[in-house]
């Protein structure tokens, strides 16, 4: 059951990343690309009209890590506390200022919610990002110093940085250098997605110019991803061994190379969607690849002493899984009719949709 409830939890966190990752990669975009008045209030629908519900399934993962898997859970929810809080605060703001923007017909006021919602999108896909590179690298589980702990083995606490801003040290902290290569291959990822969105989404006067875009930060990310690849070494010794081991794995790295290669023909597409897909993969086939590298440790304990955390000694009781599974049912049923219809009523082109007037 432990491996059921990961894989859903897992599933649960890809489509998050995909959908309310177009609303992230929209905001980059608004930010730095949008000029004219049209495009800023079309491209802000296209975020504006779906954020919401997609945010559903950041609630639904939260409950589902609560629900199986509490010691994981009361772990990083502590450990992680300060940026978490500073997540919060930047969702906060990207909400507000897509709902504020077209209240008042001023453009000052419009420029001061513009610019919440751009910059609000980039530091929270920045720091979703450096997340994903804490996870991956580990942190120092019990506070070990000098060989002993400071507090339980599953408990942490990370300041934002150290003084080294390395992540090879026993006392790493939010923010290094390797978690800012993470958290840069997630602003260009989720760039590329909301940039695909808006063009599958809108008539927007700089939809060409934004293939131009996309394949730019396509050729970044596809660097980004090499010298990622080559230093990955240095966080965790023979970081491939899951893939040698069992080679069926290597199915989700190639989803993420297969995204990436056929976004380099966005222009060639017939289709906007075509090329919506090929992003999705890359975050999707990006995601899989990082927890298939780590499974079974869900956080890696960057210390000798207190061993990391993995689906089996962070799980609920065997009772509790069973339980959970019954209810887990009904709720996916719900949250999948919920995002059907939400999607069936928001089809098409969304620029004479009626949204925040």
């Amino acid at each position: 059951m432990e491996l059921f409830w990961y894989t859903m939890i897992a599933i649960v966190l890809a489509v998050f990343f995909i959908l309310d990752g177009y609303d992230f990669g929209t905001g980059i975009i608004h930010l730095f690309f949008a000029e004219k008045e049209k495009d800023k209030e079309v491209i802000a629908k296209a975020a504006g009209l779906f954020w919401d519900s997609n945010e559903v399934w950041l609630v639904a993962a939260g409950g589902l890590l609560f629900m199986a898997f509490p010691t994981f859970y009361a772990s990083v929810f502590s450990g992680f506390y300060l940026p978490l809080i500073i997540v919060l605060w930047f969702i906060i703001f990207r909400a507000i200022g897509l709902e504020l923007r077209s209240q008042f017909n001023f453009q000052m006021w419009k420029d001061i919610w513009d610019k919440s919602f751009g910059v609000s999108s980039l530091l929270l896909t920045l720091f979703f990002g450096i997340a994903l590179g804490n996870v991956i690298r580990g942190v120092n589980l019990g506070g070990v110093e000098n060989g002993v702990s400071a507090y339980e083995a599953h408990y942490f606490f990370l300041p934002l940085w150290n003084s080294s801003f390395s992540p090879a040290g026993i006392h790493p902290g939010v923010i290094d250098w390797f978690t800012i290569v993470i958290g840069i291959i997630a602003v260009v990822t989720l760039s590329i997605h909301g940039a695909n969105w808006i063009i599958l989404k809108t008539e927007s006067s700089i939809n060409e110019k934004l293939k131009s875009v996309v394949l730019k930060l396509n050729i970044a990310l596809l660097l980004l991803t090499i010298f990622s690849i080559s230093i990955w070494h240095i966080i965790k010794p023979e970081p491939f061994s899951n893939f040698t081991d069992n080679p069926l794995l290597i199915i989700f790295p190639m989803i993420y190379l297969s995204g990436l290669v056929g976004t380099f023909f966005i222009k060639k597409f017939k289709k906007a969607v075509y090329a919506f897909t090929c992003s999705s993969l890359i975050i999707l086939g990006g995601i899989t690849s990082s927890l298939a590298s780590m499974f079974p440790v869900i956080l890696p304990s960057t210390n000798s002493v207190n061993e990391s955390l993995t689906i089996y000694n962070t799980a609920t009781s065997e009772y509790g899984l069973n339980v959970a599974f019954g209810w887990g049912i009904v709720g996916f049923i719900l949250l999948i009719v919920y995002f059907i219809v939400q999607k069936r009523f928001m089809g098409g082109k969304i620029d004479k949709m009626d949204y925040g007037h």
